[in-house]
């Protein structure tokens, strides 16, 4: 019992890594274009684009939001099980 319950622990603690590094990736690309869209000027180099995105303020958004994200797609996945296994 101990081991199963440990097992799902970390398949669970994984999956989050995994699902929240997925959000900041998505997160940061999108950042990423849009400083090189037409009005962000023509010669812009990546690491002045780096510089601009990857700030505390970013990171705490990205961290933030992509933890909420997790919560609120672990909490509809639990209530589609719920609603699949009442059938």
């Amino acid at each position: 019992m101990l081991r199963k319950l440990k097992s799902k622990r970390w398949i669970l603690f994984w999956r989050a890594v995994v699902e929240i590094a997925g959000i900041v990736f998505l997160f940061y690309s999108n950042l990423l274009m849009g400083e090189f869209n037409g009005r962000a000027g023509v010669g812009k180099t990546w690491g002045a684009a780096f510089e601009d995105i990857f700030t505390r303020k970013n990171v705490a958004i990205a961290l933030l939001t992509a933890t909420v994200g997790f919560a609120v797609w672990e909490i509809f996945r639990k209530w589609l099980e719920e609603a699949g296994n009442k059938d």
